[in-house]
């Protein structure tokens, strides 16, 4: 998949983060891969955090890694989609940060099909906003 920059290794991403971070972006990118609706992904920074947003616009949202300073690694998405509180009702055994994390404990094998469902429901959150906006519109026409 085509990315406009590839960042490797980001500044400040030491041990215990790396080993999270180099599977968590793999992860995005192959999510990104497998969902022709999104297209290429733009990786940059943002915060100082590697952030993966589809290039093409009306897509999606972004979803960024967040290397904390406890070891563990958080994967943020924009907090007003109102994703965090739809992944909660979907994965309770997950541990969430506020409105925009799902933290990453490096201790505990990574639950993968569960962020690759997060992370494919970011990278096509306005996709499925367009598509409730065309569903309510084509039902409120009376014939």
């Amino acid at each position: 998949m085509p990315i406009k920059t590839d960042l490797g290794n980001p500044e400040g991403i030491e041990e215990p983060n790396l080993s999270r971070f180099i599977p968590l972006r793999e992860l995005i990118l192959d999510v990104a891969a497998n969902l022709p609706q999104v297209g290429p992904l733009e990786e940059s920074l943002k915060w100082g955090e590697p952030s993966y947003t589809p290039q093409r616009k009306n897509t999606g949202s972004s979803v960024r890694i967040a290397p904390r300073k406890d070891g563990r690694v958080a994967l943020h998405f924009i907090c007003h989609t109102g994703l965090i509180e739809e992944f909660r009702e979907l994965y309770p055994h997950l541990n969430f940060e506020g409105k925009r994390g799902i933290i990453i404990d490096p201790a505990k094998p990574l639950p993968t099909d569960e962020l690759r469902h997060c992370i494919a429901k970011a990278l096509t959150y306005f996709l499925k906003i367009k598509l409730a906006a065309r569903f309510h519109a084509a039902s409120a026409v009376v014939i």
